[in-house]
């Protein structure tokens, strides 16, 4: 339970439609109607369900692992709310655009998704949902993701992956004996994809000063209490500790939260995410299969030194970029070259922009690094949380060559056009040192 002498709790106003917004005073709520983080679950899913009113049909999506885990539970509660339709996916399914289109089909008679899983099968239900226009729900399987209760999804098309918006769940469901029981890897990708709040933080700051993009506290605002006990205990975790699992789960929860009221994944999924994404794309052939999170915690630590390094350095003189169509289409192959060219254009660095951005970066440096600072965490404790919990913090932990790896920093800033210190730093000469040759 949480402890009762806390303050506020977040999630619960955020529900109740009385969180106190930090910039303006004014009240948020969510679309989300109901969040449960209980002990155990079992024995309540059906009165959790029927109290959402999705419709008589209701289509139940697992892959073999989670049907195992908790998806034939589900099915056997559900019997007695409506009409159940179990799909099962192929084991490891891919979150893309045909594998949702096979989802479609597959649930085209039913009034709502049910989702038993975590990352890809969240995705993939968030998505089929969306487009068909129909509620649905999930049921957590691990603590892996902070995608839950967000409005997008990650889906890959023609070989680009990219963030798409999506239904919000209707409900979030977490069972905490069940995510403590997922396997330890999992457990670590979850802590990894909450480990970037620092440095997603920075480049919004970033961003918000250089080039005048909306932000916003209550993102952050919303974690602090959680994120302190998590960061504070991330061993814990892995040793199957109930209230560390409470803090993991929540803190997902309320990123997710985060990135619904900001219609998009600004406060949670920057620089590193880009890293990330540009792994998933390009992965060499033969390299084993990592999480999503354990990628962000690696990309997570090298974007934090790179903050640290840049605002410890001053302000940087600014460049145009020597990037051209031609090249970027050399670097990532014809389809996905020209659409990231699209995403790259309206942060490209030209003879025109540069000299007015240079002269904003020295207007509003101090103010930046006094921002940023304020919100971070050094690179060394980020390192730490990871290494106490036995996750990865290098490239080689997650099966890349130094080679490869330095491709990706260089490379993912052209993913899409959010400007991050991936950009202040390729505009100003500084990340050639992670391009080899």
């Amino acid at each position: 339970m949480r402890d009762a002498t806390a303050g506020p709790d977040a999630l619960d106003q955020l529900l109740r439609g009385v969180y106190v917004d930090p910039d303006d005073g004014a009240p948020i709520a969510v679309p989300v109607k109901s969040i449960r983080i209980e002990r155990s679950l079992r024995g309540e899913e059906d009165d959790a369900v029927r109290a959402l009113g999705l419709g008589p049909r209701m289509a139940i999506v697992s892959d073999p692992a989670t049907r195992e885990v908790l998806g034939a539970r589900i099915e056997r509660a559900l019997a007695g709310v409506g009409t159940i339709v179990p799909l099962m996916l192929e084991r490891e399914p891919r979150a893309d655009a045909e594998t949702v289109a096979a989802l479609r089909r597959a649930s085209a008679s039913a009034d709502a998704l049910i989702a038993v899983g975590s990352g890809t099968i969240n995705d993939l239900c968030k998505y089929a949902a969306a487009r068909d226009g129909k509620p649905y729900v999930v049921f957590a399987t691990a603590p892996s993701m902070n995608g839950y209760t967000s409005m997008n999804a990650a889906i890959t098309v023609d070989g680009h992956k990219k963030s798409l918006p999506a239904a919000t769940p209707t409900g979030v469901f977490m069972d905490l004996e069940v995510m403590a029981a997922a396997p330890a890897r999992m457990i670590r990708a979850g802590l990894g994809d909450s480990l970037c709040r620092p440095t997603a933080q920075a480049d919004w700051l970033l961003s918000h000063h250089l080039m005048g993009t909306p932000y916003r506290n209550a993102p952050f605002a919303m974690l602090a209490d959680d994120e302190s006990t998590l960061f504070e205990a991330p061993d814990a975790l892995v040793r199957g500790d109930l209230d560390a699992m409470r803090a993991l789960a929540r803190t997902l929860a309320l990123s997710g939260l985060g990135m619904t009221i900001c219609n998009g994944s600004y406060p949670a999924s920057q620089g590193e995410h880009l890293v990330s994404h540009y792994i998933d794309m390009h992965s060499p052939p033969g390299r084993a299969h990592y999480f999503h999170g354990e990628q962000v915690a690696v990309a997570t630590l090298t974007m934090a030194r790179i903050q640290e390094e840049m605002l410890a350095a001053g302000p940087p003189k600014l460049q145009p970029s020597p990037m051209t169509e031609d090249e970027l289409v050399h670097r990532l192959g014809p389809e996905v070259g020209v659409a990231c060219w699209e995403e790259f254009l309206p942060k490209r660095m030209t003879p025109e922009t540069a000299p007015p951005l240079a002269e904003r970066v020295l207007a509003t440096w101090i103010d930046l690094c006094t921002s940023i600072r304020a919100a971070s965490v050094p690179a060394e404790r980020l390192a730490s949380i990871m290494k106490r919990a036995g996750g990865p913090a290098t490239p080689a932990d997650i099966g890349l060559d130094v080679a490869f790896y330095a491709g990706a920093v260089r490379n993912a800033r052209f993913l899409r056009d959010r400007y991050t210190f991936l950009d202040l730093a390729d505009d100003s000469g500084y990340l050639t040192r992670w391009w080899p040759g």
